[in-house]
C-alpha cells in the first residue's frame, strides 16, 4: 500500500494490513517487557525458599532488569535509528526470551540475578524501537491512535505481569513465569520478520563518549534511587552514587553540546513540546510506581488480601487507563496537547487525595474508586505526552527520542519508589518509634522495619501482641496518608509545566 493510500486510510480511520500488524507486534512487544518489571513481585517469596536468597538479594532479583533496562535505553534507541529499528527490536527480543531461560536451567541466586540483568539489556533494546516503529509506519500526524494504544500497554503492562505471574504461580513453579516469558519473546522475534524496516534516511555518527556517560548517568542515578530504601538518605554509598551522577551527567552535557553528532540533541529539550512531554512523562510514571508501592501494601497488610488477589484488586486501573489512551490522542487534536494533559494531572491529583481519607475499615470499594480516578487522569495524560515528544522530534531521530520517552519512564518510577518508600517508613517510624523501648530486644529491629514484619511477629506471639499490631497499622497509614498528599502534591504542581507545551503537535519546525 503506498504512503498516500495510508494516508486516506489514516484520514478515515482505516489502518492498512501492515499497520495493524507494526501496532499490534509493536504493543505485544512492549507489553512483555514491562510486564517482566512486576511479573516476580509475587513470585519473591517462593524464589527466596527454593533459591536462599536474602533480603538484598531477593531485591536486586527485580532491580537488576530496571538498572540494566534504564541504563541502556537511550543508546539502544540511538542504535535503532542507525542500524534499523525491526532489526534491534528482535535482536532485543531474542535476548530477552534467552536471558528467562536462563533461571529454567540453572536456579542458584548468581544466575537469576544475571539473567534479569541480561534480560534487562534486551527490553532496552525493544522499548524505543516498538515506539518509533509505529510512528514510522504512519503518516506525519496520523499516529495518534496507535501511539495511543502503545501508552496504554507501556502503561498497564505492569498489572498484567502481576496478575499473569500470581495465575501462573497458583498451577506451577515460580520457574513457569521465566517460561511463559521466554515464549512470548520468540513468538513476538518471529513475528517481527513480517514488519517493515524503518531506520534514520541520514548518515548517523557514533557517539561513544555520550552513550558512557549517560549510561554512567543513568546508571548511578537509578541505583542510588533504588539503592536509598536500605541505606537511607545518608548513606556515604548513596551520596557518591547521586555526586557520580551528577558529574556524569554534566560531562554527558558538554560532550553533546561539542560534538557534531551527538547521542541526543540536548536541545530538543528547549522545545515546549519535548520538555514539557518529557517532564510529564516523568511525573506519571513517579506517581505509578509509588502508588503501587502503598496501594498492594494496604490492600495485603491492611485488608488481608493475598499477593494474587491484591494483584487482581487493581486489575481495573489498566481498563481506564487503556481505554482513555485510546481516546486523548482525539483529544489532543481537537482541544491541543496542553488540556487533556492539565485535565489528567488534575484528575490524578484527586485521586490520590482521596486516597488520604482511606482506613482499615473503608472496604475494596473505597479503593478501587480512587484508583480508577488516577487511572482515568493516566490515560488522558500518557498518550498526549508520548505524542509531544514524538512529533516535536524528526522523523530519523524517532529512535532516540522513543529512548528519551522511554527512559523519563524509569526514572521516573525509580524516583516514585524511592520517594514513596521514604515518606511510608518516615511516617511509620514517627508512631512505632516511642513504643520500641518498651520492646524485648529481638522485636525491636522487625517491629522498627515495617509493619508486614510486624504483622508476622504479631501472628507468632498470638493475641497479646494485638495492641502492638493495631499501633503499627496506624503507623503505616499515617505513612499511607503522608505519601498519597505528597504524590497528590507533585501531581498538582506539574501543571505549571504543562502550559509550557505547544498547543498542539508540531512537524514543521522539528529539529533532528
Amino acid at each position: 500500500m503506498s504512503l498516500s493510500t495510508e494516508a486516506a486510510d489514516t484520514s478515515t480511520g482505516r489502518w492498512s494490513w501492515a499497520q495493524v500488524r507494526t501496532v499490534f507486534i509493536a504493543c505485544a512487544a512492549v507489553g512483555v517487557v514491562v510486564a517482566s518489571m512486576a511479573a516476580l513481585y509475587t513470585a519473591l517469596p517462593p524464589i527466596a525458599v527454593a533459591t536462599g536468597a536474602n533480603q538484598t538479594q531477593s531485591a536486586w532479583i527485580i532491580d537488576g532488569y530496571t538498572l540494566a533496562l534504564a541504563c541502556l535505553v537511550l543508546p539502544a534507541g540511538a542504535l535503532g535509528d542507525r542500524y534499523g529499528r525491526r532489526r534491534v527490536m528482535i535482536a532485543g527480543l531474542v535476548i530477552f526470551a534467552a536471558a528467562s531461560m536462563i533461571p529454567v536451567v540453572n536456579s542458584t541466586v548468581t544466575a537469576l540475578i544475571t539473567a534479569r540483568a541480561i534480560g534487562g539489556v534486551g527490553a532496552a533494546l525493544v522499548m524505543p524501537s516498538t515506539l518509533s516503529l509505529i510512528t514510522a509506519g504512519f503518516p506525519e500526524g496520523g499516529a495518534g491512535r496507535a501511539i495511543g494504544a502503545w501508552a496504554g500497554l507501556a502503561g498497564s503492562g505492569g498489572l498484567f505481569g502481576l496478575v499473569g505471574s500470581g495465575l501462573l504461580l497458583h498451577w506451577w513453579s515460580w520457574q513457569s513465569i521465566f517460561v511463559a516469558l521466554a515464549v512470548l519473546a520468540a513468538v513476538l522475534a518471529a513475528a517481527g520478520f513480517a514488519l517493515t524496516e524503518s531506520r534514520s534516511t541520514i548518515p548517523t555518527g557514533w557517539d561513544p563518549f555520550g552513550a558512557l556517560t549517560v549510561i554512567a548517568t543513568v546508571g548511578l542515578l537509578v541505583w542510588a534511587l533504588i539503592a536509598v530504601g536500605d541505606r537511607g538518605w545518608s548513606d556515604p554509598y548513596i551520596l557518591c552514587g547521586f555526586t557520580g551522577a551528577v558529574l556524569a551527567g554534566a560531562a554527558f552535557i558538554a560532550i553533546e553540546l561539542r560534538t557534531s553528532r551527538p547521542l541526543l540533541n540536548l536541545r530538543l529539550f528547549a522545545r515546549r513540546g519535548f520538555g514539557s512531554g518529557a517532564a510529564s512523562i516523568t511525573v506519571q510514571f513517579l506517581v505509578t510506581f509509588g502508588m503501587f508501592l502503598i496501594v498492594v501494601q494496604y490492600l495485603q497488610l491492611i485488608l488481608g488480601y493475598s499477593p494474587l488477589r491484591a494483584a487482581v484488586a487493581i486489575l481495573p486501573m489498566g481498563a481506564a487507563l487503556i481505554g482513555l489512551s485510546a481516546v486523548s490522542p482525539h483529544l489532543a487534536m481537537r482541544y491541543g496537547l496542553r488540556w487533556p494533559t492539565a485535565a489528567g494531572l488534575l484528575v490524578i491529583a484527586a485521586g490520590l487525595g482521596m486516597m488520604t481519607r482511606l482506613q482499615p475499615s473503608s472496604g475494596y470499594l473505597a479503593v478501587l474508586v480512587p484508583l480508577c480516578i488516577v487511572s482515568a487522569g493516566l490515560g488522558l495524560t500518557a498518550a498526549p505526552a508520548t505524542t509531544s515528544i514524538m512529533t516535536d522530534t524528526a522523523l530519523d531521530a524517532h529512535g532516540v527520542a522513543a529512548a528519551v520517552n522511554d527512559a523519563a519512564r524509569e526514572i521516573g518510577a525509580a524516583i516514585g519508589i524511592a520517594l514513596a518508600g521514604t515518606v511510608l517508613a518516615a511516617g511509620y517510624r514517627t508512631v512505632i518509634s516511642p513504643v520500641l523501648p518498651q520492646l524485648p530486644e529481638a522485636a525491636r529491629a522487625p517491629v522498627s522495619h515495617s509493619l508486614a514484619a510486624t504483622t508476622e511477629l504479631a501472628h507468632r506471639a498470638g493475641p497479646s501482641a494485638q495492641p502492638l499490631l493495631e499501633l503499627a497499622r496506624t503507623g503505616f497509614l499515617d505513612g499511607f496518608h503522608h505519601t498519597t498528599l505528597v504524590l497528590a502534591i507533585i501531581s498538582a504542581a506539574a501543571l505549571a509545566l504543562v502550559f509550557w507545551a505547544p498547543g498542539r503537535p508540531r512537524g514543521t519546525d522539528r529539529q533532528d
